[in-house]
């Protein structure tokens, strides 16, 4: 074969990659053997099916490690087979490489301390020892054998590497030949490190993150043996948001403002059905329910149906998310843990026991299942759900109609929702259900069957938002018929907002403005709030509405509580956290507060920082004292 196709460099280049497979490989097994009476792989065949989930974690991490190793293996510089040239990616291939491989052999200790793979929250923590080096020391000598086994697996890797060598060849042929062919191989191998980088090629999934190594386990602990130490610690680079916090406020100051233990007496205990509808990017502009009071000029609602509902129903007409994604939408609502400058899901601390709506529904005797129509471990939510603990994760795969697939996302929301329905008649009760839509998100678009039937409004989104509406409709029209409908509490909100019209949803606070919907035909739960309410109260509300009497987590308030909970709101914007109560709203960038706004100054437009006045200084107080237990009992795990 000529040369200038470069084969043998390829073939070469193809096995030191596998090389990196196989001693991560080696890796996870003695992984295993230090932690086997902590990880419960219980046969051969289950552990072979984590190391099968574990290549995509293994791909992305060899992938980035080694991407200035590929990079210098396939660019054409036509002495690449020269002795001097491959003894310098020798170096590159093996200083990259066994610095990161040597983190796998941290975890073979260190897990038993943390139960947790090492991430760079971990190492962050060592900047302030001073005695770095006598700590070394004493590691090495207590775990001779770990340094060691490092020292037998480098040189056995290295011994491999020497076993395939390039063989130098000069270009006797059209240096030309050689750079196109070369440029088309470039092409070709980065495309493929993009897809290996983020765990495949569809844009329905999101690259590949910590908790996704939650997605197919059935024990907790087996995400672990699916994910390599390298990985854990690339995923949470800069990710260091998430460290204990001291404002120096007292624990009497934290209960008395945001008290984070929660306990509710007033209401009989009870088991109705619960459906809870987090609803893609359905931001509060685009149903007419909740701007009737808002005087904006020449509004347009695009949600008739839920208008409809809204008149039967408990609605809340000022609310805010907790966050600005999906993913984030899902830990606000489902177990109240709000996401700030980075998301609490793809933290290093996400893997451990929470309190939420899910694991104390269980306890009370609820089957508890969520739906999401993308493909299953989309945006995470499959990881997360089985962090939670829900019983039951109905995806793409479990509708098994690719007929009904939108093509980028996931399914359709009308026959999902239908899906669903039908899911819920087979239970038994009482049972649990959250759904996650996906129609309306971009690109935009509806069936083909249905693509001149909603309006088409001022923005893309808008005829999503009516299809939606649309779907919602069917899904009532056809539970209503069931005698579990008038026994259950029905609940609608949205993830986050999206693409907005009128400029009072331009404002900045505004940008997190959502809906909140509770629908119980059972119960004469009728009106229209107007306090601020956020994402997190959703999760105690629920509780407060079965009658759930025992104390419990909760950065949140009761909706229906007698307590007189004050009403606040937190979010993070632009680098700075937003927290509303009272009369005023108050940024916070993590250590004063940079501005004070009338609460009615949405647009964050006359700061008064110098008028303050003693209510500004207790919403300060207040915000730190949220910050401080919020970093606090994430970081030291007490969720």
């Amino acid at each position: 074969m000529k040369n200038f196709f470069r084969i043998e460099e390829y073939k070469t280049l193809l096995y030191r990659i596998l090389l990196v497979y196989f001693f991560y490989f080696i890796a996870r097994v003695l992984f295993l053997i230090y932690n086997f009476s902590l990880l419960k792989v219980t046969s051969i065949s289950e552990f072979f099916n984590l190391v099968y989930q574990g290549l995509a974690f293994d791909t992305t991490a060899i992938l980035y490690i080694n991407a200035l190793f590929i990079l210098f293996s396939i660019l054409p510089f036509w002495k690449n087979t020269k002795p001097g040239y491959q003894k310098f990616i020798f170096y590159l291939y093996f200083i990259t490489n066994l610095i990161a491989y040597a983190t796998n052999f941290i975890d073979f200790i260190y897990y038993k301390f943390i139960y947790a793979r090492t991430t760079i929250a971990v190492l962050d923590s060592l900047k302030d020892e001073n005695n770095l080096g006598s700590m070394f020391f004493r590691f090495l000598v207590s775990y001779w054998h770990v340094f060691a086994l490092f020292f037998f697996t480098s040189c056995l890797w290295i011994y491999l590497y020497k076993k395939v060598r390039v063989q130098h060849k000069e270009i006797q042929y059209s240096k030309i030949k050689y750079f196109t062919f070369s440029k088309i191989g470039v092409v070709l191998i980065l495309l493929l490190m993009v897809g290996g980088i983020r765990g495949d090629f569809k844009k329905s999934t999101r690259p590949l993150n910590m908790i996704d190594a939650n997605r197919n386990v059935t024990k907790v602990e087996h995400a672990d043996v699916i994910l390599n130490t390298p990985f854990a610690i690339i995923r949470t680079l800069g990710k260091t948001s998430f460290k204990e916090t001291n404002f120096n406020i007292s624990d009497e100051i934290v209960n008395q403002y945001i008290k984070p233990i929660k306990v509710y007496t007033t209401k009989e205990n009870s088991q109705p059905n619960i459906v809870l509808f987090i609803t893609e990017s359905y931001g509060r502009e685009y149903w007419g329910a909740f701007n009737e009071e808002k005087q904006i000029p020449n509004y347009v609602s695009y949600t008739p149906f839920l208008d409809g509902l809204a008149k039967k129903s408990l609605i809340f007409t000022d609310v805010y998310a907790n966050g600005s994604k999906s993913i984030h939408g899902m830990s606000s609502v489902l177990a109240g843990i709000p996401s700030f400058k980075d998301a609490y899901t793809s933290s290093p601390y996400a893997k451990q026991k929470v309190e939420s709506l899910v694991s104390i529904l269980k306890s009370q005797g609820y089957d508890t299942s969520f739906f999401h129509g993308a493909p299953n471990g989309s945006m995470g939510f499959q990881g997360f759900g089985n962090i939670l603990g829900f019983d039951h994760y109905y995806g793409k795969t479990e509708y098994n109609n690719d007929n009904n697939f939108d093509g980028v996302w996931g399914i359709w929301d009308e026959p999902f929702f239908q899906f669903m329905k039908q899911t819920m008649d087979k239970k038994k009760g009482p049972f649990f259900s959250t759904i996650f839509t996906v129609s309306s998100h971009e690109p935009y678009i509806v069936p083909k069957k249905y693509e001149n039937k909603f309006p088409k409004g001022d923005l893309p989104i808008h005829q999503c938002v009516g299809y939606t509406d649309m779907a919602f409709e069917k899904f009532f029209e056809e539970a209503k018929k069931e005698p579990w409908f008038e026994n259950t509490i029905f609940i609608i909100t949205a993830d986050h907002c999206n693409q907005t019209f009128y400029p009072e949803y331009k404002k900045v606070v505004n940008r997190s403005a959502i809906p909140l919907l509770i629908y119980y035909p059972k119960k004469n739960l009728i009106g229209k709030r107007t306090d601020i309410v956020q994402h997190i109260d959703i999760y105690p509300t629920i509780l407060d509405m079965i009658g759930y009497n025992k104390p419990f987590r909760s950065w949140g308030r009761s909706l229906v509580s007698n307590t007189n909970e004050t009403p606040y709101v937190i979010n993070y914007f632009s680098n700075q956290y937003q927290f509303q109560s009272g009369n005023y709203i108050c940024t916070f960038d993590g250590k004063k507060a940079t501005g004070f706004y009338d609460i009615s100054d949405k647009g964050l437009e006359k700061n008064l920082i110098s008028k303050r006045n003693s209510e500004m200084n207790t919403l300060e107080l207040k915000c730190k004292a949220f910050l401080q237990d919020y970093f606090n009992r994430i970081v030291n795990k007490k969720l």
